[in-house]
């Protein structure tokens, strides 16, 4: 395990963490990114070659995958893999990139819809990774198709991917395991499931273990095997569930944006958590001067070729103060403008979200956010590995059939700090194949936590957790940036937890302490059932106080040292003085 030690800085350094943080400034820069490649659909995320860097799946023409390798030259990605499916005569709906056979090494899935046939079937195929390539012909094709597109997660807790999701065959559904290449029965319920679908695999009770918590939507009410949630009253539309730890008490919260019309004239987001029975909205005021703006609600019908996309929110702390914010596409109501907007976390200001002391609140005024018009899709990415989420947003406009890809750098103005968290699947640590660590296979399950003091001497906690979902175009990251605010303070400790095999009750989880902020922590859980053997790796991302901080050390220096030499210089003056006249009190004695 590499652990760096230092002192904790001074909590007078620092203004009090309740202060609001600094706005950020958004500034557009696709050319120095993609070059003239800015086209397609971003599906997915993930580390495809092992070089600690994003990459990023994206669609083209509904039948070409190509893979953007993250670089250390302009352009910044680079379109280096590519797959095309025209000749399987089938669309691409989503991509799923994983370790789905245990070689360490990264394979993609996509589900895909035959071009003549309708959206309720969905046939899954895994193509191989080998050496960093993909082949159309090494491939594998699930044998039963799906009524929806499945959530990829560990269901047995053997850190190799599974498949969930209802089958065409069957109203039940069923699991694909990834190791035996089997199926399973999955959940023991008749109700139907709704589409598009809302599961997750996310540890909602604290236990750092997903694999018990499989969360569907199913006849407009949410359901675990223990416990039922009815849906807020008058919601018409229901869009994509989300998980995160909103209000900073260590605990994943279940966010729900909703529409209370067919129209998505009234939207709203609402939160519910373990152990409170209510759903309680956190966003209801979508108003704009005079203007309403709302979700835009999911088209069912559109032509096969035509991506429709649920109402979704994209989570990620754009601001580093340890509440995470969100990015929705909202509509103008009264017109046919559709763009994407920032949803800050902020301190309730209302009766109704009382409880939860958080709520959200809509930045309407980011001038180059503002300017993408036709906005389809919004999510957070750290482009410059700096631990900053900048935002990527995809809009129409590019061609009739591909979107626009619009990168915005987030100039953050507040040195704020955070730590960026990684778990990796730990199926090899020193004997991975080609002696190359996969430090970027997106595994799905773990979670994370971390408590620390904040600048007011208040403890201070967070959590996430990795890759709960998949389908639907969920575009999380394979890591997770976890922002600590204003306090310079190390974590005091910082715990990760991986899936457990069904029937072990050991929980499996490590711990960490004096974690140093602004730093990245690459977990390697090997073996699996021996947490105290996990290993980690720490990189350190400096941040401009670590700068200012050093340029005063090294003034302070120069100002001893002067100091230093000037007594110096004057002791040698005196030093000389006494010397010539010990010289001259000799020459009269010997007179």
């Amino acid at each position: 395990t590499s652990r760096y030690l230092c002192s904790p800085l001074s909590n007078d350094t620092f203004k009090s963490s309740g202060s609001a943080l600094p706005r950020t400034t958004l500034g557009r820069h696709p050319a120095r990114l993609f070059g003239a490649e800015a086209y397609g659909t971003l599906a997915a995320f993930g580390d495809f070659n092992s070089d600690k860097q994003t990459d990023l799946f994206v669609l083209r023409g509904g039948n070409e995958l190509i893979i953007f390798l993250a670089d250390q030259k302009e352009p910044y990605f680079k379109p280096r893999v590519k797959l095309p499916m025209k000749s399987l005569g089938v669309t691409i709906t989503s991509v799923v990139p994983g370790d789905y056979d245990g070689d360490s090494q990264m394979d993609v899935l996509l589900t895909t819809q035959a071009q003549n046939h309708g959206k309720d079937e969905l046939s899954v195929f895994i193509f191989w990774g080998h050496n960093q390539t993909l082949d159309l012909n090494h491939k594998m094709m699930l044998n039963r198709t799906f009524q929806d597109e499945p959530l990829v997660m560990d269901f047995n807790g053997d850190l190799i991917p599974d498949v969930f999701g209802v089958t065409s065959d069957s109203n039940k559904p069923q699991i694909w395991i990834g190791r035996n290449l089997s199926w399973h029965p999955a959940l023991e319920t008749q109700r139907k499931m709704y589409i598009p679908h809302s599961h997750a695999f996310i540890d909602l009770n604290n236990d750092f273990t997903a694999g018990k918590q499989i969360l569907s939507l199913s006849d407009g009410n949410f359901s675990r095997p223990e416990e039922t949630k009815e849906m807020p009253s008058g919601v018409k539309v229901i869009g994509q569930s989300v998980f995160a730890d909103f209000d900073g008490d260590g605990q994943s919260e279940h966010l729900l944006p909703v529409c209370e019309d067919d129209k998505c004239q009234k939207s709203a987001i609402y939160l519910t958590k373990l152990g409170l029975n209510q759903w309680i909205p956190i966003l209801q005021d979508f108003r704009n001067k005079d203007t309403l703006w709302g979700f835009v609600s999911y088209q069912n019908e559109k032509p096969s070729k035509e991506i429709s996309f649920p109402i979704t929110l994209h989570i990620g702390d754009y601001n580093m103060d340890g509440y995470p914010d969100a990015l929705a596409i909202l509509k103008n109501t009264s017109g046919s403008n559709q763009q994407a907007f920032l949803l800050e976390n902020v301190p309730c200001n209302n009766v109704s979200c009382k409880s939860v002391r958080r709520m959200f609140r809509v930045f309407w005024e980011l001038s180059d956010l503002n300017q993408i018009k036709d906005a389809v899709v919004a999510t957070f990415f750290d482009i410059y590995e700096d631990g900053i989420l900048d935002i990527i947003v995809l809009s129409k406009g590019y061609s009739s059939e591909e979107f626009a890809i619009h990168t915005l750098k987030n100039n953050f103005e507040a040195d704020a700090y955070f730590v960026k968290v990684i778990v990796l699947s730990g199926l090899c640590s020193n004997d991975c194949p080609r002696k190359i660590t996969p430090f970027g296979v997106n595994q799905p399950g773990p979670y994370i936590k971390y408590t620390t003091v904040d600048a007011n001497g208040y403890l201070k906690n967070g959590s996430a957790g990795q890759l709960s979902q998949s389908a639907h175009f969920a575009l999380q990251l394979p890591y997770n940036v976890l922002g600590l605010g204003r306090s310079a303070n190390f974590l005091d400790h910082l715990y990760v937890g991986i899936p457990r095999p069904l029937g072990e009750k050991s929980i499996r989880r490590q711990e960490w302490t004096a974690i140093i902020p602004n730093s990245q922590l690459i977990v390697i859980p090997y073996p699996h059932n021996v947490p105290r053997s996990w290993s980690a790796k720490l990189y350190l991302t400096p941040s401009n106080i670590v700068l200012l901080t050093a340029i005063a050390l090294i003034g302070v220096c120069v100002f001893i040292l002067a100091i230093i030499g000037i007594l110096h210089w004057q002791e040698k003056k005196a030093d000389d003085r006494e010397k010539r006249q010990e010289a001259h009190r000799f020459h009269f004695d010997a007179m």
